[in-house]
């Protein structure tokens, strides 16, 4: 073959030869405006940028090798600006992986990290390798591959549900499917969770959030406690922004990586659920000084993180460093890497791990109008994808209702979370909080109570929830006083200690029936009220059958029965899920729960808080039973919609009234925590009890009520 004159015909109107020779292969100054690497016709192009860098070598490996077997230095006339590109002919994908050294300046008090001989990461890649199987330790580099995306979405269109609308189920990918009790033919994967979709289906959510599934090592900082392998589980550790979890597919994936997840995105999206990422750009998995240099570090370790004048790190993440995330090299890759898994993957929105460090200046400092947050909430192709921040940061920075650029991004409710979880085990002095909070938090989001389209801002910008991978499990806020993070090696230190929990009179497992019967209500309790509270709610998945992690409030590192769910709990609490099941449904049914509606022919106020007598709309600040209404016309079902949600933390009966309906309507009740001694918890539409005028509200009980026409 007769390179010299061999065309290139990319996907631009232009056609290239090689214009050289490096290390025996054709090589020419590639497409500097193309981060990463990729085919383009029959060569291969790689591009990289750095600041401070002085010169650019790339390193070819064979599949498993530490040793290059071909080291291409870049020329000077291959470099345009900070960017050096070249376009390597003569490769074959799928023979081959990569990486660069980089040389420059090494003066830790400076913030340089040069070292030529260290291996790099291509901070692009679209895949890395590194560990054949979960649990193996990596050889001693990351290497990256090429990808060839062949993957055909059709004609697929993007979601147009709203966050309102919304019924969020987080999930950890490996630890959904793993325990054998989930039956699955690929446990862990991808492929496990398209197997439960029917499951899901049934449950009712609509969207799953994904705990990180960027590329990270789940092995970095292993340790042995108790007879027990801990692992980096959760990964929030990223390695790779742009590259799937390679061991998160049931199958090895080479050129290939990132077919599952986008087979199982596409099985998901033909069910009608959305799928969220959640996602760590507050720092990496290279640490502090101590830490590792494989990517970052030996780039531009000055501009991709914040550092104090001595060249320490700034670690507003509690996990060695911080990103320099408005810088605007920085801010650049955060974006693309938003857009490529929005174009190749077709997600439906992100969730931001402390995410009031994406505000952060350079210097720490919060920023008036970020750069960052505002390039991601107006940039045109992120214009209908959920952007969801945890609005806090392990520096103390707290934003919850006032996270910039709110009109566009959507918030985790820490408040909904802390007030509802005291309230609902019986600290009646958190009622204002909570009442604020079922009613849409109108008070971080603007508007009040009775006039919420003054300037309302919470139907698409508050995710409420009372459990996360984060702390306990729904099951576990009902057992346990204190956390129990024993088994992971820091004699119990880690996790939170402000947990809001109740253990219903015993501390963990008992076979004490009351103890039970108390726990499951508390439980069912917790569905219903956040079922029925104005702002996308969001659950934990195994809550629905009262998955445990036996304490366990910080379950990071633990990849075993604390963190994998038992799904023989599904048959043993199938009540439970039937409870979920019936919460979601009627939180669909009910438009004037997720939005305000054209006023109700009644004359019920829209939204409303309620004491013990329907007419008593302010409560006192110590009231152990509050009520709160929703009303409405919805124009589609040509009636009003009516929905009165009374709360009950008093462990004695209390006599409620409810609204008058002017004879147009009667109530009806929907849900009882409480149980009609029969096991019956919830009632279906015609199957309800008509209620007239008052109502005995049990100890420690929820009551739904539905109003409907005579």
């Amino acid at each position: 073959m007769n390179w010299r004159s061999q065309k290139l015909t990319l996907d631009y109107p232009v056609s290239v030869t090689p214009m050289g020779e490096i290390g025996r292969y054709p090589v020419r100054p590639g497409l500097f405006d193309m981060n990463g690497a990729m085919v383009v016709g029959s060569g291969v192009n790689f591009t990289i940028h750095t600041h401070n860098g002085t010169s650019c070598r790339l390193l070819l490996f064979h599949k498993g090798e530490e040793e290059p077997y071909a080291v291409l230095p870049f020329p000077e006339e291959y470099k345009v600006g900070d960017v050096y590109s070249m376009i390597v002919f003569d490769l074959k994908i799928e023979e081959f992986e990569y990486a660069y050294q980089i040389d420059g300046e090494y003066c830790p008090k400076r913030g340089m990290l040069f070292d030529k001989n260290v291996v790099l990461l291509d901070p692009y890649a679209r895949a890395v390798t590194g560990q054949a199987n979960w649990g193996d330790r990596m050889i001693k580099h990351y290497h990256a591959r090429v990808v060839k995306d062949v993957f055909d979405w059709g004609a697929m269109p993007q979601s147009s549900q709203e966050l309102a609308d919304l019924i969020i189920y987080e999930m950890h990918v490996r630890g959904f499917s793993y325990h054998p009790s989930s039956g699955v033919k690929h446990p862990g994967t991808f492929d496990g969770i398209r197997e439960k979709i029917p499951y899901l289906k049934e449950l009712g959510i609509n969207a799953v959030e994904l705990m990180p599934i960027f590329e990270f090592d789940e092995t970095m900082n292993s340790r042995r406690v108790g007879g027990k392998e801990l692992l980096d589980y959760w990964g929030y550790n990223t390695v790779g922004f742009f590259a799937p979890n390679s061991n998160y597919a049931s199958t090895k994936e080479h050129n290939r990586e990132g077919t599952e997840l986008k087979e199982l995105i596409r099985e998901l999206h033909d069910n009608g659920i959305e799928v969220i990422l959640d996602v760590v750009f507050n720092h990496t998995a290279e640490g502090n000084e101590k830490g590792p240099t494989f990517c970052f570090k030996g780039i531009d370790n000055k501009i991709y993180y914040m550092l104090t004048a001595e060249g320490d790190y700034y670690n507003f993440s509690g996990c060695g460093n911080t990103l320099n995330c408005n810088h605007p090299v920085v801010r650049q890759m955060i974006l693309e890497c938003l857009r490529y898994w929005i174009i190749n993957y077709r997600v439906d929105g992100f969730r931001f791990d402390l995410a009031s460090i994406l505000g952060r200046n350079e210097d720490g400092s919060p920023m008036n109008k970020p750069p960052l947050l505002e390039s991601l909430a107006n940039d045109p192709l992120l214009s209908n994808v959920k952007l969801i921040a945890e609005a806090w940061d392990a520096g103390g920075l707290y934003q919850v209702g006032s996270f910039p650029a709110s009109g566009r991004w959507a918030e985790w409710n820490g408040r909904y979370r802390d007030s509802l979880r005291g309230y609902l085990k019986g600290d009646c002095w958190e009622v204002w909080d909570a009442a604020w909070s079922i009613s849409g938090s109108g008070d971080l989001y603007g508007g009040y109570y009775s006039d919420l389209d003054n300037g309302y801002a919470g139907y698409n910008s508050c995710v409420n929830f009372l459990t996360c991978h984060d702390g306990f499990t729904m099951y576990d806020l009902y057992s346990y006083n204190e956390k129990h993070n024993e088994g992971n090696g820091w004699n119990n230190t880690d996790g939170a200690d402000d947990n809001r929990s109740w253990n219903c009179g015993w501390e963990g497992e008992t076979n004490d029936p009351e103890v039970l019967r108390l726990r499951y209500r508390m439980i069912r309790n917790a569905c219903a009220v956040l079922m029925c509270s104005r702002g996308a709610p969001m659950f934990l998945a195994g809550d629905e059958f009262g998955n445990t992690q036996y304490g366990n409030n910080n379950s990071y590192c633990q990849d075993n029965e604390i963190s994998w769910l038992d799904w023989r709990l599904l048959e043993k609490n199938r009540d439970l899920f039937e409870f979920f099941k019936f919460m979601i449904h009627y939180r669909k049914e009910h438009l004037v729960i997720r939005r305000k509606l054209p006023d109700a022919v009644c004359g019920m106020d829209p939204i409303h808080t309620h004491h013990i007598r329907a007419e008593q709309v302010s409560i006192p600040r110590d009231a152990r039973t509050i009520a709160i209404s929703f009303a409405g016309y919805d124009r589609k079902k040509g009636e009003d919609d009516l929905v009165y949600l009374a709360i009950n933390t008093f462990w004695e009966d209390v006599e409620i009234t409810l609204p008058d309906l002017r004879n147009r309507n009667a109530w009806y009740l929907s849900v009882n925590t409480y149980g009609d001694g029969q096991g019956r918890y919830c009632y279906k539409e015609g199957s309800e009890v008509r209620i007239d005028g008052s109502f005995i509200m049990r100890p420690r009980s929820v009551a739904v009520f539905t109003g409907r026409a005579l």
